[in-house]
């Protein structure tokens, strides 16, 4: 694959934005009243922003691993 070194750089920066950004935000959301019922038991809110968290950080994954093959490439 070749992409500029420059795109190939922003892209694991993007990728690495992600993975830094979206752990820190589920745990604010796991903190959250709303996360749990009183049973204790997951709620909607908390598996919806499971399942957001999960899919922004793999498609982060997959952008750093892209620019990173952009750079070697």
């Amino acid at each position: 694959m070749q992409i500029p070194a420059i795109l190939a750089v922003v892209l694991i920066v993007a990728g690495i934005w992600s993975l830094a950004v979206w752990p820190q935000f589920l745990k604010r959301v796991m903190k959250d009243p709303r996360a749990r019922d009183a049973a204790g038991k997951a709620t909607k809110f908390l598996t919806v922003h499971v399942v957001l968290v999960t899919i922004s950080m793999v498609l982060g994954l997959a952008t750093a691993v892209i620019g990173i093959a952009g750079l070697v490439a």
